[in-house]
């Protein structure tokens, strides 16, 4: 090869919504939740020896390539473990439309409310606590506060508006509590799943990587950006498609076939997060740049703590990772 690549950084420019949209839709392949744990392992081992420069001979630029998709899909940013396969964002697609469809399907009975809203919050704190930042961690008293509360608040808003839209006569407002639910949970979920980091601060680091201070108000910055990318990547499919099915209903051929109506939602859904995982996550970078100088008026607390680290030699641009 004649220029090697930096295998700990991206292919595309992460300052710009288009290198970070490719990045992510790349990185995000449902395909890479298939493949097994020994070849993630290998493409792991691959990248690490690559870095060093002690790749095997003959070892190609697509090989590297692939192995740096397959390493960046499955395994954590901040630790470097393997993460759990539904947790992953390249599962967002396959495990999102089975869910999302089901909740868009089976809203007409409390216990089906209440069945599909439980189980997609359990799915998503799994995918919260999966893509969080591993730099701080979590007790599993906070794990099961904000599993719980999340879900009695999707349970709540779902109930609370069914029961509120009983007497209406319009069928599509009945449609969209599914998101509403989805919307308040995670305005719940993730800042309690994250609760450490908003408490303690998230991690800031050098341009070394190294650890720099700690810093509450870029926590909550970094988890305000996660919330909206997760309710944006919910938001499309649940809106358009009550208004598709609403619509597909008054056709004969379809309400005379009800068996096709489930199908027909979840694939819609798939279509919709096939393209909405990655848009998401390219709302805001991953890896957000901040100066030292804006923590010193924003959080004077992680400012004090880069005057004790670097005294008057304070790096003047920081980095943290938000989460996903």
């Amino acid at each position: 090869m004649s220029a090697r690549i930096d295998v700990d950084k991206a292919l595309w420019d992460q300052s710009t919504f288009a290198g970070r949209f490719k990045h992510f839709a790349w990185m995000s392949n449902p395909l890479c939740s298939l493949v097994p744990s020994s070849q993630l392992m290998e493409a792991k081992q691959l990248v690490q020896e690559y870095r060093v420069g002690a790749e095997p001979p003959g070892t190609t630029e697509t090989q590297v390539i692939r192995a740096m998709q397959l390493y960046r899909s499955a395994f954590h940013p901040d630790s470097g473990e393997l993460q759990n396969v539904f947790g992953r964002m390249s599962f967002q697609g396959p495990g999102g439309m089975m869910i999302t469809g089901a909740m868009l399907q089976f809203y007409k009975t409390v216990p089906q409310v209440v069945f599909w809203q439980w189980f997609n919050q359990s799915f998503n704190a799994l995918v919260n606590y999966t893509n969080r930042n591993a730099n701080s961690p979590t007790t599993p008293t906070q794990l099961g506060v904000a599993y719980f509360s999340a879900t009695f608040s999707a349970l709540g808003t779902a109930i609370g508006l069914k029961k509120a839209l009983e007497k209406s006569s319009s069928k599509l407002l009945k449609r969209f509590v599914p998101f509403a639910a989805v919307a308040s949970a995670n305005c719940v979920n993730i800042p309690l799943m994250r609760q450490q980091e908003l408490f303690e601060g998230i991690s800031v680091t050098d341009e070394n990587g190294e650890l720099a201070c700690l810093s509450k108000t870029c926590a909550v910055s970094g988890i305000s950006q996660v919330v909206i990318s997760r309710i944006a990547m919910a938001a499309p499919g649940m809106f358009c498609l009550p208004v598709i099915m609403q619509s597909m209903e008054k056709k004969s051929w379809f309400k005379s076939r009800p068996v096709l109506h489930a199908p027909f939602q979840v694939l819609g859904v798939g279509c919709f997060l096939l393209v909405m995982v990655p848009l998401a996550c390219s709302i805001y970078p991953q890896t957000v740049s901040i100066t030292s100088e804006s923590l010193r008026s924003s959080d004077p607390e992680a400012f004090h703590q880069l005057e004790q680290k670097y005294g008057d030699k304070i790096p003047s641009v920081l980095f943290y990772n938000k989460g996903l």
